[in-house]
């Protein structure tokens, strides 16, 4: 077997003679019809998009620590209640229940509870025009309250129709579960995940308000315990939904954050005015 001991270049640096041997040798070995090592293998791409991230399993979350589970444990607990008190049922039943709230509060016929479940969007808006920064823009903020919305009155009216519940003071039979409370309890959902990062007292007095609603709706009879914890359940449930498949993340652009809303008084009449300051 022949070599010729030739300088061969590539990108600037000179092969060593070790390399220069072990390449003549293959081709020799391939000319002599000597087995070869075979080429390595293609890799397979067949699954290359199922974990996009490249994070192995044993480094994902358990199941236990992701989004969806932890957003679903509250509401879950909440309808579920409801649920097992449903039309009389569970150890301390409805009846019971209102019973006893009525042993501290008479029966009462104020309307108070169809303002309070706006109250936590009212106390949202007066803390962003106040200048204190959500967690959203105001785009985006507003693109999950309609979602929420959304999501809340399809979900509320469909079980309603479905359950068919009648309401302590047989008006109709549309009591399970509290769309007053699903309401409320949704606002104040919102007001707790955009304004917790300041204070955790916006939350806490968004909730309390909400309480407060369901409280309401049973002092007046209109709904059992069973409707007022679903009610909870599902507002709470709703706005979890619309923050987790919340994907149009438009960034925080500056027309998001300079638009305002403040009242004025002009011409003897008050009213409202819009400004906007471009970039």
């Amino acid at each position: 077997m022949q070599f010729s001991f030739i300088t061969i270049r590539k990108q600037g640096q000179r092969m060593s003679a070790a390399a220069l041997l072990l390449w003549a040798m293959a081709g020799g070995a391939q000319a002599q019809g000597l087995p070869t090592a075979p080429p390595p293998a293609a890799a397979d791409t067949t699954h290359k998009y199922e974990n996009p991230a490249g994070v192995s399993s044993s480094e994902r979350k358990p199941f236990f620590q992701r989004k969806l589970v932890r957003a679903s444990i509250v509401p879950a607990i909440l309808i579920g209640y409801g649920a097992y008190t449903f039309n009389g049922g569970g150890f301390y039943t409805n009846e019971d229940a209102n019973r006893d709230i009525h042993r501290v509060f008479p029966k009462s016929n104020s309307r108070i509870a169809d303002y309070l479940i706006f109250a936590p969007y009212l106390e949202l808006g007066a803390v962003v025009l106040a200048g204190v920064e959500s967690h959203n823009d105001r785009v985006n903020l507003l693109l999950i309250l309609a979602k929420s919305e959304a999501i809340m009155l399809a979900s509320t009216f469909a079980v309603k129709h479905l359950t068919q519940e009648e309401r302590p003071d047989g008006s109709d039979k549309l009591s399970f579960p509290s769309g007053h409370t699903a309401q409320a309890f949704l606002a104040a959902s919102i007001v707790h995940t955009e304004l917790r990062d300041k204070s955790p007292w916006y939350g806490i007095g968004a909730y309390t308000i909400a309480t407060g609603v369901g409280a309401l709706r049973m002092i007046n009879e209109k709904h059992w315990q069973s409707d007022v914890f679903a009610g909870a359940g599902f507002g709470i449930m709703s706005a979890h939904l619309a923050y987790l498949t919340h994907r149009n993340r438009w960034g925080r652009k500056g027309i998001g954050r300079d638009i305002g809303i403040v009242p004025s008084y002009y011409g003897g009449a008050p009213g409202l005015c819009l400004t906007w300051r471009p970039k």
